[in-house]
């Protein structure tokens, strides 16, 4: 008897994994290669899903609601072809598992985007203690910020997905309830548009970006340090040896930070004997935008752009806040396998974060991260995609 029901397990067992590879193959697959049904899924009692957004030229974004993730966008090349140009996984488990596969791969970043200096905020007069969840800091709104919560979603249209988060007053320490807001557009002219919005009940602070890793190659086996960067700054913000500014704004000149002319990312990545590269093993830094003057951003210049000799593809960003993090993938070559089964090497993306400079709210010159009841939080940043 034993035997038998042995063998009834056994066959229902093989019987099922036919009946998914089956179900799989039925799946449509995106544009990228992606199953929809791998992201089907709950967490914590919340639906989660793949959407899919496109535009007339054959431009695809595809995001989970979970964490607010662009999974994979989609654009030609100078050949025509479609080239996916952002690192991620293919499947939700290993965006839920933080433990085996952490990552910001991608995610829509709140409360406070970047660090806040050992997780120390003072806001109305009082002061708060943040989870010191990176080298004694407060990274991204702590170990269970916005990235790991299940944004609640609606698709207007085929172009537009809008994601809504609750933070409840106290979540990760951070003071207020906020209500905040993503709406990730695709744009005619082949450009991913975002803003984010927020109010809040009680004073706190809010700093929102997307934190996308691109690899215009088409390639993200191999390392992307053959990609010319341009940064359109005069100045940027240096940090210590645990990624913590230090409350200095420096110039770039004649320095590995001056990209105010596109140079190729090789040139200055490896450059040890200059203090900020070394620390850091490439750049994981804040550069002080030359678009943003009088406390007012202008989003209709280039404040950032990437471009990949390979494949001919530009990466072109407006954004109208006061800082861009720019950061090489200097963590990655962990050896997990992502997207496709691909193992991402060191060096082989680059994040341009649009943000208020990073501890903000501990360097009172700088410009404010603070939301009072009655104002509303207003961010945008678009990526612009063309082939040069």
């Amino acid at each position: 008897m034993k035997g038998i029901i042995s063998k009834i397990v056994i066959c229902g067992i093989m019987l099922g994994a036919v009946s998914s590879c089956t179900e799989e193959k039925k799946a449509t697959l995106t544009a990228s290669r992606l199953n929809p049904t791998a992201f089907d899924t709950v967490i914590n009692e919340k639906p989660v899903k793949l959407y899919s957004l496109r535009n007339a030229n054959g431009m695809e974004v595809c995001i989970t609601n979970f964490g607010g993730r662009v999974v994979s966008i989609i654009v030609p090349d100078k050949k025509g072809n479609p080239t996916d140009v952002v690192l991620g996984y293919d499947n939700i488990a290993q965006y839920a598992d933080s433990v085996n596969s952490p990552s910001d791969f991608g995610s829509t970043v709140g409360r406070y985007a970047n660090r806040i200096n050992k997780g120390k905020l003072i806001v109305d007069n009082s002061e708060y203690q943040l989870p010191q969840n990176n080298f004694g800091h407060c990274l991204h709104g702590g170990p269970s910020g916005w990235m790991y919560q299940v944004y609640d979603a609606v698709q207007p249209n085929d172009s537009t997905l809008e994601l809504s988060i609750v933070s409840p007053d106290g979540d990760n320490g951070f003071p207020g309830t906020v209500n905040a807001k993503a709406t990730y557009k695709i744009l005619s002219n082949n450009t991913l548009d975002i803003v984010f919005e927020a109010t809040t009940d009680k004073p706190t602070v809010v700093n929102m970006t997307n934190h996308s890793y691109f690899n215009l190659n088409g390639d993200p086996s191999t390392e992307g340090t053959n990609m010319i960067l341009y940064v359109n700054a005069d100045n940027y913000t240096p940090a210590d040896s645990t990624y913590m500014t230090t409350g200095e704004i420096k110039p770039v000149a004649n320095t590995p930070m001056d990209f105010r002319k596109p140079r190729v990312i090789a040139e200055t990545i490896n450059d040890s004997t200059f203090d900020q590269i070394k620390n850091a093993e490439g750049y994981d830094h804040n550069w002080c935008l030359n678009t943003y003057k009088d406390g007012k951003g202008d989003d209709k210049t280039v404040a950032a752009s990437l471009y990949s000799p390979k494949t001919g593809i530009l990466l072109e960003m407006f954004t109208n806040e006061p800082g861009v993090q720019v950061y090489t993938g200097n963590f990655q070559g962990t050896g997990v396998k992502c997207k496709h089964g691909i193992k991402y090497p060191k060096h082989v993306s680059v994040c341009l974060e649009s943000q208020k400079y990073p501890d903000s709210p501990n360097k009172k010159d700088w410009p404010s991260p603070y939301l009072n009841p009655g104002e509303k939080y207003y961010s945008h940043v678009a990526y612009k995609f063309s082939v040069k």
